[in-house]
C-alpha cells in the first residue's frame, strides 16, 4: 500500500505534538482578549459618542460579520496553502485592524471604529479556522473536544482580562468620557499580533493533511467524510447550530453590562464592568472543568445537557428580580463553556478531504454574532436589558436540537454511549475480528493502532 501523502497529529512524536499544541494555543489568547474588549467598548461607546443600545451594536456586525463573509474563503485558502500560511494572514490582519484603532481614536471615529474591527475579525476569522481545526486534528477524534477546551481555554483567560482592563482605564476618572487610552491598549495589541506573527515564522509547524487524514479514517472502515462536501450533515446542521449558539453568546455578553446596570441593585458601570470580567471567569474555569469531564463523557451527549442548561438560565435570566437575576447570569456563563468547542469539532469530525472546508464552514458561524445583538438590542430600546434576553433564548435551543440530534444518530449507528469512545481504535479492532484467517491489514493500520492506543493515554494525561 502507498505511504500516506501527508501526516496526521496521531503520527506526530511526542515532542513535536507538544511543541505544535502549545504554539497553537497561544493563538487563542489573541482573538479572546480582543473579544474581550469589544463587549465593554459596546457600552464605552454609548457614553462617549451618544448612541442608542442598537446602534452600539455596528462593533458586533462589523466583527462578526467579517467572520460571516470572511472564514469560507479563509478555508479555501488553506486548503491549498496549508495552516502556517494560513496563520500568517490572519495575525497580519489582526495588526493591521489594530493599528487603525490608533487614529480612529485621534479623530473619535465610531466609523473608524467599526471598519477596524471588521479587519481585526477579517484577521480573527482566518486565525480560527486554522486554529481550531489544527487543534482538533492534532490527536486522535476521541479527545479532540477535550483538546480544543482546553486551548480555547485561554481564550478565556483572555477574555476576562480585557473587561479588567477597560474597568480600570476605560470607565474612570477622566477618561470615562474619552478615548485616550483605547488608542495605547490596541497598539500593543498589534504589538502582540506582530511579535506572534515572527514567532512562527521561524517555528517548524507540522503540517498535517487532508489526504492523510482521510486515509487514516478510510483504514478502519470509518465512511463519514465520503461523498461530496454537499452531502456532509452533520457538518452543515453544524453551522446552524454554531450561527444560533455563537449569535447567542455574543449578545448575552454585549448586554451584560447594561443588564448588571439596569438591575437597580446599586451597581454602576465600572462596578459592571468587573462583575463582566468574573462572569468571563466563571466561563473560563466551566470550559477547563469541560476538558476533564469531556475525557470521559461522550461529548454530543454532553453538548445536550449543558445545552438544556443555557436555555433555562437564559430564561431564569430573562425573568429574575435583583440578585437572583445575576446569579442566573453567571451561572448561564458557566453552562456556555463548552459549547463553541464542541459544536466545531462534533461538526468536523471524520470530514476527512473536507476538512479545512467543513472548518471554515463552523467558523462561518460565528458570524452568528452579527445578527443576534442588533435584535436584542432594537428589543431592549423597546421594552428593558432584561427582557431583551429572551432573544438569546431561541439560539440555545436550536444547539440543543442540534446536540440532541447527533446523539440520536448515534444511537442509531452504533448505540448508545454514555462514555466517550475511541471510534478509530474500535472500528479497527472490528476490522480485525472480520477478517478472515488468509487476510490481513496494511501494515501502516497495524502499526496506527498500537500508536493510538499510546498516544491516546498521553492525551488523557496532558489535557486533563
Amino acid at each position: 500500500m502507498a505511504p500516506p501523502t501527508g501526516t496526521t497529529g496521531t503520527q506526530l512524536s511526542r515532542r513535536q505534538w507538544a511543541f505544535a499544541f502549545a504554539l497553537v494555543t497561544s493563538l487563542f489568547f489573541t482573538w479572546g482578549f480582543a473579544y474581550g474588549l469589544l463587549d465593554v467598548l459596546n457600552a464605552h461607546f454609548q457614553t462617549v459618542f451618544g448612541i442608542s443600545k442598537l446602534q452600539s451594536t455596528l462593533l458586533q456586525l462589523a466583527y462578526f460579520g467579517a467572520y460571516f463573509v470572511w472564514a469560507p474563503f479563509a478555508g479555501i485558502f488553506m486548503r491549498r496553502v496549508g495552516y502556517k500560511k494560513g496563520i500568517h494572514i490572519g495575525l497580519s490582519l489582526y495588526s493591521i485592524g489594530a493599528v487603525f484603532f490608533w487614529p480612529s481614536a485621534k479623530y473619535e471615529s465610531y466609523g473608524g471604529f467599526v471598519g477596524s474591527t471588521f479587519v481585526i475579525g477579517c484577521g480573527l476569522s482566518t486565525l480560527e479556522v486554522a486554529a481550531n481545526s489544527y487543534i482538533s486534528v492534532l490527536g486522535t477524534p476521541q479527545y479532540a473536544a477535550a483538546r480544543l477546551n482546553f486551548s480555547q481555554g485561554f481564550q478565556g483567560v483572555a477574555s476576562f482580562a480585557g473587561p479588567l482592563i477597560a474597568s480600570r482605564w476605560f470607565f474612570t476618572g477622566a477618561n470615562a468620557t474619552s478615548l485616550g487610552t483605547v488608542q495605547w491598549v490596541y497598539l500593543a495589541v498589534a504589538g502582540l499580533g506582530v511579535v506572534l506573527n515572527i514567532l512562527f515564522f521561524f517555528c517548524n509547524l507540522p503540517e498535517i493533511t487532508e489526504d492523510a487524514l482521510a486515509e487514516e479514517i478510510d483504514e478502519v472502515g470509518i465512511t463519514d467524510g465520503q461523498g461530496p462536501f454537499r452531502q456532509q450533515y452533520r457538518c452543515i446542521f453544524g453551522f446552524v447550530a454554531q450561527t444560533a449558539y455563537v449569535g447567542a453568546q455574543v449578545t448575552i455578553a454585549s448586554f451584560a453590562v447594561n443588564f448588571l446596570v439596569d438591575q437597580g441593585i446599586g451597581i454602576d458601570q465600572s462596578k459592571a464592568s468587573e462583575l463582566f470580567s468574573l462572569c468571563q471567569v466563571t466561563f473560563t474555569v466551566g470550559r477547563f472543568v469541560g476538558v476533564v469531564i469531556l475525557n470521559f463523557i461522550d461529548p454530543a451527549l454532553l453538548l445536550a445537557f449543558y445545552g438544556f442548561c443555557c436555555s433555562l438560565f437564559c430564561l431564569l435570566v430573562s425573568q429574575l428580580p435583583g440578585y437572583n437575576a445575576v446569579a442566573c447570569l453567571f451561572c448561564l456563563f458557566f453552562f456556555e463553556s463548552i459549547c463553541y468547542p464542541c459544536i466545531f469539532t462534533l461538526g468536523t469530525k471524520n470530514l476527512g478531504v473536507h476538512t479545512k472546508r467543513g472548518s471554515g464552514l463552523i467558523v462561518m458561524g460565528v458570524g452568528g454574532g452579527a445578527w443576534y445583538p442588533p435584535a436584542q438590542g432594537g428589543l431592549a430600546d423597546k421594552t428593558s436589558t432584561q427582557h431583551s434576553y429572551l432573544v438569546p433564548l431561541s439560539g440555545y435551543i436550536a444547539m440543543t436540537i442540534y446536540a440532541v440530534g447527533l446523539v440520536v444518530d448515534q444511537a442509531r449507528k452504533n448505540g448508545f454511549s454514555f462514555r466517550n469512545r475511541d471510534e478509530l481504535t474500535a472500528n479497527l479492532n472490528n476490522a480485525t475480528s472480520n477478517l478472515s484467517p488468509t487476510e490481513s491489514l496494511p501494515d501502516d493500520a497495524k502499526g496506527r493502532s498500537s500508536s493510538e492506543k499510546k498516544l491516546s493515554s498521553d492525551e488523557l494525561v496532558r489535557v486533563a
